[in-house]
């Protein structure tokens, strides 16, 4: 028997092989099989695999009078997402589609290195809109972290 931590570190290239156990569907006399898999394959599983939901995900701002700028990380929720300022620290995010379903969507949100302790709310206002709000006032959100999942 060998001891894991005993072998060195090394860096993965896609055409590496793992170890895996290949496990049987339940309710069934086939036994486990003990395979090499690839790296690459492991990823390319990985990047089909779906946790759910989809995403946007982003870091915001927002200063003076201006719409709010995201710098997107990751966006899975179809179509085109539009920002807006639509009065004293309220925002909207537009989407040309209507993905935010009712009661399957949630935003996850902070002001970054905005002013601190400050209120940070969101709504679904339509299965097209949210609507982000401060406490009334304009350029609280610095570098603030947004992700918006729709849950399938």
């Amino acid at each position: 028997m060998s001891i894991i931590n005993s072998y060195t570190k090394g860096s993965p290239s896609s055409g590496d092989y793992l170890l895996g156990t290949k496990i049987p569907l339940p309710n069934t006399d086939d036994a486990p099989i003990t395979q090499n898999f690839t790296v690459g394959d492991v990823a390319a599983f990985a990047n089909t695999y779906s946790l759910g939901y989809t995403e946007y995900t982003g870091i915001i701002s927002q200063a003076g009078t201006a719409a709010p700028t995201v710098t997107v990380l990751k966006n899975s929720i179809a179509g085109t997402m539009t920002w807006a300022r639509t009065g004293a620290g309220v925002y909207t995010i537009t989407s040309n589609g209507t993905p935010f379903t009712a009661l399957k969507t949630v935003v996850f949100l902070n002001v970054g290195d905005g002013e601190p302790n400050q209120i940070l709310m969101w709504t679904r206002t339509s299965s097209s809109v949210i609507t982000l709000k401060t406490n009334g006032s304009d350029g609280r959100i610095t570098a603030g972290g947004l992700e918006i999942r729709v849950y399938s």
